[in-house]
């Protein structure tokens, strides 16, 4: 049909109308005239109110320049230029469309984002060729049931509105594949979705969710899933059944156990950090054959199961952030090109080993496959506690250099001979680090108070153990003590007296059995030079302060002394 026959049968009056007259300078005359060639007009940003009605009016009414010319030439002929098919309004002040929406019924696409629109002229009905509608940040309260007459609508775009419910009817939009209905205020999923049979992107993210149907299986051509920020505590077993799924976002839920995947052989990122996830088991991983990525990060995991290398396929694992205090060297053994470990109590890797990067964790975890297997460290713990005194303290490193070292013997208690051996000889250091110590000797909890006084202790090496408290008050006296080494124990707080204790100077004391111990409890004086506290499961000192050295931990912990 030429073009005006078509104006012909729309409007009879068309021929005596003038173009332009309601446009003024919002609409330039060269815009339209382009616009009748291409088919696409673009007016965004233009700080309209209202559409004019030379838009809505494109394909009907004589254009100005016809009524100016009285021969054509071939690029002129407006008779026989093409309908207008893309409309783009969006960044203006709209506050309605009127229902000369309909005067445009060639039209594939509309967007209509960031304006002012609170609904949609039941006109958009008319609109059966429209294939893209965005009509994202507005103030959308309901949609018009006429909307579910677009049957070749492909994507619609619907976020940042104030959309409460879904029209009923929805499911009709039989061709849609991409649909965002996310930051609404939508409270349920009608189970009639699972007929949005051609969907392949739903994005559901900042809602009010508490739960998705489980008819949601029945989209077996979904690849992305987003339901970030919702309330959702379960998600339904049969989401298993959504065998083309490749992205599932679930972050910010309130999900207590991680969904299994039985038939999700595609899956390639799964996210559900920042949740309340306690455990990761094998069911929950022997399925994610393909998966890429694994976002765990802000829960409550307190071990990663040695399952997680059936993840042969995983690039980006995020773990921070979590109650984790150990990792399964297996781990050593993925492929990964990221590991994210910040914000865990881990005691079997030290900070400087994780601040250097994923290879370097990587690398160190499979190292101690081949050096710390199960039986060197059971038979480790046997001889610790079996061999004789002699060969277990250095008597000549006591006397000549004032050294007691019972470390890396994978004890959980100091034997009474280690302390026997001292004697009456002065010690400046200690070592009982890579042990199991997690408690002081019940013969240590009243102590008297010359014990309180010995200052000769110059350095404290207790690190990798399960001490899981410190005095300050009691060091008050030991202003010898310069190294303090309580790295990868089971500290919950520093207390922040640690950074402001008070020299006394007193005579010195000989060195009796029963003080050692008590000295790995204490904290510092205000002569401490060297403070490590990394690997530790407390909160704060943040790792930002830690990297800063002994300084900035005492003058940290000094401000935050009450006042």
């Amino acid at each position: 049909m030429s073009r005006l026959k078509r104006i012909a049968g729309q409007d009879p009056r068309a021929g005596f109308k003038a173009a332009g007259r309601d446009c003024g300078t919002s609409v330039p005359q060269g815009l339209l005239k382009a616009a009748r060639k291409s088919g696409q007009l673009n007016l965004s940003g233009r700080n309209l109110s209202e559409v004019p009605q030379c838009v809505w009016r494109i394909n009907v009414d004589i254009p100005e320049e016809a009524n100016q010319n009285l021969s054509f030439g071939a690029t002129e002929r407006w008779w026989e230029q093409t309908d207008l098919t893309k409309l783009i309004i969006s960044n203006n002040k709209l506050q309605s469309l009127t229902d000369d929406l309909r005067l445009l019924p060639a039209l594939t696409v509309l967007d209509i984002h960031d304006n002012q629109l609170t609904s949609l002229p039941s006109a958009i009905r008319e609109l059966e060729n429209l294939q893209k509608l965005n009509v994202s940040h507005n103030k959308l309260k309901i949609l018009p049931e006429e909307i579910t007459n677009l049957r070749n609508l492909k994507c619609l775009y619907l976020q940042h509105n104030e959309l409460t419910c879904i029209s009923e009817g929805f499911e009709q939009l039989s061709n849609l594949e991409d649909l965002d209905l996310s930051n609404n205020r939508l409270t349920t999923v009608p189970a009639s979705f699972s007929s949005l049979s051609s969907l392949v992107r739903l994005n559901l993210s900042s809602n009010q969710l508490k739960s998705l149907p489980a008819e949601i299986n029945r989209m077996k051509r979904l690849k992305h899933l987003d339901c970030n920020s919702n309330l959702l505590e379960t998600i339904p077993p049969e989401l298993a059944g959504m065998e083309s799924l490749e992205l599932l976002y679930l972050r910010r839920n309130k999900l207590r156990f991680l969904p299994e995947f039985p038939s999700c052989s595609l899956l390639k990122e799964l996210h559900v950090g920042e949740n309340q996830i306690e455990m990761l088991e094998a069911e929950h991983l022997k399925h994610l054959n393909s998966i890429l990525v694994l976002d765990l990060r802000d829960n409550k995991l307190k071990s990663v199961p040695d399952e997680i290398t059936l993840l042969q396929s995983l690039e980006r694992l995020d773990l921070s952030n979590n109650d984790i205090s150990s990792l399964p060297y297996s781990l050593g053994n993925l492929h990964l090109k990221f590991l994210a470990l910040e914000g865990n109590p881990l005691r079997t890797i030290r900070r400087e080993i994780i601040n250097k990067g994923t290879q370097e964790v990587l690398k160190y975890l499979r190292s101690k496959i081949k050096d710390d297997g199960p039986s060197q460290s059971e038979s480790a713990a046997e001889t610790a506690m079996t061999l004789p005194s002699e060969s277990r303290v250095n008597i000549h490193a006591i006397i000549t250099l004032k050294i007691l070292d019972y470390s890396d013997k994978q004890a959980t208690l100091i034997p009474d001979e280690v302390f026997n051996a001292v004697k009456s000889n002065i010690i400046t250091s200690i070592n009982f680090s890579k042990n199991q110590l997690c408690e002081i000797p019940k013969r240590f909890k009243m102590l008297p108070e010359v014990l309180y006084r010995i200052f000769t202790l110059e350095t404290i090496l207790i690190s990798n153990n399960q001490v899981g408290s410190v005095d300050p008050q009691k060091m008050k006296m030991m202003e010898n003590l310069t190294t303090l080494d309580l790295q990868n124990n089971d500290l919950l707080q520093i207390p922040p007296e640690l950074g402001n204790c008070v020299n006394l100077r007193l005579p010195p004391f000989h060195f009796e059995p029963s003080i050692v111990f008590l000295t790995l409890y204490i904290c510092c004086s205000l002569s401490i030079r060297t403070l490590l506290l990394d690997g530790n499961p407390f909160r704060v000192p943040r790792a930002a302060i830690l990297i800063k050295g002994t300084a900035a931990i005492l003058e940290y912990l000094r401000d935050r002394i009450p006042t």
